[in-house]
């Protein structure tokens, strides 16, 4: 079940943690209302000609799936199981134009709650399971700035391709 969340980046408290799930799941239910009231088919368009993994469906199902690699691959050190190979590294934009768009937004949905649980039960200084190339390991308050930063640039380019497929705009 997906529960409808107030869009707002004013924190009912004023500790860290508290500061940066508030942002987060403010840039993910802003990113959700962007698609809101859609069609299908320009979910599906690729509105930028040489851009043509860039549609409103794929971003979705990126942010969905750069979440789950964070927390779940890097973070807790589970296996990658992510839709994306070596020979198409960008895969989770490309499929998504073949799945419904309330299907994409309700995946996103629920592995944003599913994380939110992961953040609630670790401390914010607990470092990453999986190292990055340079050998060092970010801690998860490193991951939700990370994904604050990622969602948040990636609302920007759902606004314009928003405003581009129906001439929707300030959402």
């Amino acid at each position: 079940m997906i529960v409808a969340m107030t869009r707002t980046d004013m924190p009912p408290a004023w500790d860290e943690r508290t500061q940066l799930t508030t942002f987060l799941d403010y840039v993910r239910a802003t990113a959700r209302d962007k698609c809101e009231d859609l069609s299908a088919e320009d979910a599906r368009k690729a509105l930028l000609p040489d851009s043509p993994l860039m549609t409103l469906s794929g971003l979705i199902n990126h942010l969905r799936w750069v979440e789950y690699y964070w927390f779940r691959v890097v973070f807790l050190g589970e296996e990658d199981e992510g839709p994306w190979t070596d020979e198409d590294p960008d895969r989770e934009m490309r499929i998504a134009v073949d799945l419904p768009l309330s299907q994409l937004l309700a995946e996103y949905a629920e592995e944003s709650a599913r994380h939110n649980e992961l953040i609630a039960a670790h401390d914010l200084d607990t470092g990453a399971r999986r190292k990055q190339s340079d050998g060092r390991a970010v801690d998860l308050r490193w991951i939700l700035l990370h994904l604050i930063e990622e969602t948040a640039r990636h609302n920007g380019h759902l606004d314009i391709l928003r405003e581009l497929a129906d001439g929707r705009t300030g959402v």
